[in-house]
């Protein structure tokens, strides 16, 4: 069975609720269409009745009436999301009026349904850029407790299968944060673990990358490594971390046992963690073009709850495969 098929399997035994800001755009409804089809998730759509039964007809869409369709303009439930809102930012300085009108943001309204329980998880992204996905997300849901930093991995799947988990391996973050300092990253190193655990279905080998091995080259970006490495240990006592390693390394099992001998995790990592998103963000395209890998995510790491975005070049498979994901993390 394969990654997504799977995914689809764990979700259909234990169905969530996944809102679709974005209940207006094209190849959103034709991905609901889909996953409605198959039964394995709940999809609330956000946009008006009659739009979504407009645009079924004329897409050709048969199983969007199995969606429950909220709309934000003429909301029944509007007051109780306001009032949410409104509790959450007035230290900030909002009122209850602008908290209404926020309201009927759907990007605000699909986070603030995942706060009041009334949803799992969002996807969102094929019509919006990140920053106005994630404003939302970062004001109302919030990180994790304990979690400081929200990162976004990739699974990666690769064609040689000597590599990784039999070719798949997680990256990150490769989509979020520019700069983070050492603790930062050794929460985005424990948050990439427990991706690979609930979505690659294998336990991590962790390896905080470098351009530096066990002290090879001395910067301050590889003491920033280094510390994250000790600390992630210390939050994840129970997962195969090492580092600081260069790439190879990591990944080649004779160049590990060269450069970092009797490291367990030296040219056997199936998750990498990159020292900054410039170099994640370089990485996974890489090996993307390159070694024609396939490429999926950004997985967002870190959020209370599940909220993911998407390429606004993004294709239908694209965020089917994503509300998969995201049902996941919310299981």
């Amino acid at each position: 069975m394969g990654f997504v098929e799977e995914l689809k399997k764990k979700a259909a035994a234990d169905k969530r609720r996944i809102v679709l800001p974005e209940g207006y755009e094209e190849r959103t409804l034709k991905a609901a269409d889909e996953v409605l089809g198959e039964g394995w998730v709940d999809i609330i759509i956000l946009d008006s009745e009659a739009n979504v039964k407009a645009n079924a007809e004329k897409w050709g869409l048969k199983n969007l009436a199995k969606a429950k369709v909220v709309d934000p303009k003429n909301n029944p439930d509007k007051a109780k999301y306001a009032n949410i809102l409104f509790e959450l930012r007035k230290s900030k300085g909002m009122t209850l009026e602008q908290a209404e009108k926020l309201t009927e943001d759907p990007l605000y309204l699909g986070c603030l349904m995942i706060k009041a329980g009334d949803a799992d998880g969002e996807v969102s992204g094929a019509d919006n850029s990140t920053g106005n996905v994630l404003r939302p997300a970062f004001q109302i849901i919030k990180t994790k407790p304990g979690c400081s930093v929200v990162s976004g991995a990739f699974l990666m799947f690769l064609k040689n299968k000597d590599y990784g988990e039999n070719g798949v391996m997680v990256f990150a973050d490769c989509a979020v944060n520019p700069e983070v300092n050492a603790a930062q990253l050794a929460e985005i190193a424990v948050e990439t673990g427990k991706t690979a655990r609930v979505l690659g279905g294998f336990e991590p080998r962790i390896a905080m990358l470098s351009f530096s091995t066990k002290g090879s080259a001395k910067h301050d970006v590889v003491t920033k490594v280094q510390e994250a490495t000790a600390k992630a240990k210390e939050l994840a006592p129970d997962m195969q971390i090492d580092g600081e390693l260069q790439a190879d390394a990591a990944l080649v099992a004779s160049v590990g046992a060269k450069k970092a001998p009797g490291s367990t995790i030296a040219g056997h990592a199936n998750t990498l963690i990159f020292p900054s998103l410039e170099v994640g963000n370089i990485a996974y395209k890489l090996v993307q073009r390159l070694a024609d890998a396939e490429a999926i995510g950004p997985v967002l790491q870190g959020i209370a709850r599940p909220v993911n975005d998407l390429s606004r070049g993004c294709s239908v498979s694209d965020i089917v495969k994503m509300i998969a994901i995201t049902a996941n993390q919310a299981i």
